[in-house]
């Protein structure tokens, strides 16, 4: 009798302890598919949301909304190039929307690659189709003078700031030419690509989409007086796969 009760006392002990175990092990499985599907949260560590979002701030992002973005966790461990997946969502990326995104330059800006475990935080200015423009600090996009995109108070700020004012290295923008003359306070036109877009390369086209081919194909291109080539082979025109 006595050795009868050891053994239902040990059984009830056991079936709590897999209880447990069980009750534990869907707690952390639910959490994860719901820190893959459902949301993701980020610390801010710098000031360039200022003042949206300041250093300090833990931000909690929907991931429905566009869609949970899926991906292999060994090819990105391992540096590989990742195919990635996107589940539907129910709205899509508007104007002035701010977006968490991995860092598509982490070794550098000479190259677009995607390092899968560091984001930016950033406000969307430009979406697929759009054309971009800064003129006197102020963003401009299509034809349209009358919305305000960005952060305006820092836009009046940086249109009233004068070149000397601004500190070296940071007054010249993309693409880093001479000729084209693109800063921080008057950029563009730069025409923000969309899926399918066939895009004659001039000598701006060629300066500003280059990187990007390169990472569409997967191919080192070369420019030589003012074309890009692949090889031995120009290219005069590119249709593009992704949307930017």
């Amino acid at each position: 009798m006595i050795k009868k009760t050891k053994r239902q006392q040990l059984g009830r002990v056991l079936n709590i302890a897999l209880n447990v175990f069980n009750g534990i092990s869907m707690i952390i499985i639910g959490f994860l598919l719901m820190r893959v599907f459902v949301f993701g949260s980020y610390h801010i560590p710098t000031d360039s949301m200022t003042p949206s979002i300041i250093p300090g701030d833990y931000v909690i992002v929907n991931k429905p909304a566009y869609g949970a973005r899926l991906f292999d966790l060994f090819d990105a461990l391992e540096g590989k190039k990742v195919k990635i997946r996107r589940t539907p969502g129910y709205t899509h990326v508007k104007h002035n929307d701010v977006v968490v995104f991995h860092i598509p330059h982490p070794h550098g800006w000479d190259k677009i690659e995607m390092d899968m475990f560091k984001c930016y935080i950033k406000r969307c200015i430009g979406l697929p189709g759009d054309t971009l423009r800064i003129v006197n600090g102020f963003y401009r996009m299509n034809s349209d003078t009358i919305r305000h995109y960005g952060n305006f108070s820092a836009e009046q700020k940086l249109s009233r700031t004068t070149r000397q004012e601004i500190p070296k290295g940071i007054y010249d923008t993309f693409p880093g030419d001479p000729v084209l003359g693109w800063n921080i306070k008057n950029f563009g036109p730069m025409y923000i690509p969309s899926k399918g877009d066939c895009i004659r390369l001039g000598r701006t086209e060629t300066l500003i989409y280059k990187k990007i081919i390169e990472w569409e194909t997967g191919h080192t291109l070369h420019i030589e007086r003012d074309t890009l080539y692949n090889g031995d082979t120009p290219i005069t025109s590119y249709t593009f796969t992704h949307n930017y």
